[in-house]
């Protein structure tokens, strides 16, 4: 019974800390995809490329989170699973930001 327990909790804890990094990896890549975009946007000469270089080392950050995931789920899970699951939770964490920030700009304004 003891062995059961202490199993399941390293599987639980390995679980956490995979959807850990899955989620770090995803925002990484999220917002370097959205700081190169705006870079190579409304940069200019040197600032663009360093924009162009951003976006394409996030884009890369998003394909190898999804190719690390594929080949280390070996137990059956899916990894449009998890990585939807993690696209979840890093969209409530940008939405829930960008109200805070909004939030406090208006008060600031207003004061």
């Amino acid at each position: 019974m003891l062995d059961l327990i202490s199993a399941t909790a390293l599987t639980t804890s390995a679980s956490h800390w995979q959807n850990f990094v899955t989620i770090l990896l995803l925002v990484f890549g999220l917002f370097l995809v959205l700081a190169g975009v705006f870079t190579a946007y409304f940069g200019s000469g040197k600032s663009r490329m360093i924009g162009v270089l951003l976006l394409v080392v996030g884009i890369v950050a998003g394909i190898g989170t999804a190719l690390l995931y594929h080949y280390s789920l070996g137990d059956g899970g899916s990894i449009f699973a998890l990585l939807w699951e993690s696209f979840l939770v890093v969209l409530a964490a940008v939405v829930g930001a960008l109200v805070a920030v909004g939030i406090f700009l208006v008060a600031i304004m207003k004061s």
